[in-house]
């Protein structure tokens, strides 16, 4: 019986392992990503009866871009990112003891003939050498919509867009902040120019799945495992 209680702790501990590893599955349609809807201002009503608005007004000089709530955006992807390091450690350590030769009643202590005495001495060595390089590259388009005009006329842009390829999907997500100033007149800004930029790329289905580790294995690459 006690050896049963112990298979049994044991898969229980494996299946809460598991289940807290379980890496966050994104979907469709997620409400934080939805496009915003800007509201509908009341017509004031005019004794004239005039459907004129100075609120959405144009002017020979003004432009189109996007500079409120609702408004699209289109953002170029053109992230690109190389880093490279290397470190080379090395240590070395001398050391040495020499003892006295002993003396009893004044006199050195000898055996046969040869006066008692010892030295130590130890070397050690130590050294190392590591080199990571890693890049990435990320093109694209995605149209994102305004979601706040800030006081000082920055624009907040959130948006999502997802692509189904065979059995699979694939999505692009992109938070951040851009000046109006940045936008072209086509409504058209490269990511580059955006501030405390969130971009994720990822995709689910089969081909994504065969890249993710199993639940055991992450339980043994996990903190939990004590060795």
């Amino acid at each position: 019986m006690a050896k049963l209680s112990n298979i049994s702790l044991v898969l229980a501990v494996l299946t809460l392992a598991g289940c807290a590893s379980r890496p966050y599955q994104p979907m469709p349609d997620d409400p934080y990503y939805a496009p915003v809807v800007p509201e509908e201002r009341p017509m004031p009503i005019r004794p004239t009866g005039s459907i004129y608005s100075d609120q959405y007004s144009d002017n020979l000089y003004s432009d189109i871009k996007a500079r409120r709530v609702g408004d699209i955006i289109t953002v170029q992807l053109q992230e690109q990112t190389t880093a490279s390091k290397s470190a080379t450690m090395e240590t070395t350590k001398d050391s040495s003891v020499q003892l006295p030769t002993p003396t009893l009643f004044g006199r050195p202590v000898t055996v046969g003939g040869n006066p008692l005495s010892a030295d130590f001495g130890g070397s050690r060595t130590s050294a190392g050498d590591g080199a990571a390089d890693q890049s990435n590259s990320l093109i694209g388009d995605i149209t994102v919509t305004v979601i706040k005009v800030l006081p000082n006329g920055n624009l907040i842009v959130r948006g999502e867009k997802w692509m189904r390829i065979n059995t699979g999907d694939e999505f692009i997500r992109l938070t951040g902040i851009i000046r109006s100033q940045d936008v072209t007149a086509d409504n058209v800004i490269p990511s580059t120019r955006v501030a405390n930029a969130r971009i994720e790329y990822s995709g689910t289905g089969a081909l994504a799945q065969v890249q993710e580790q199993g639940w055991l294995t992450r339980f043994f690459n996990s903190p939990i495992w004590p060795f």
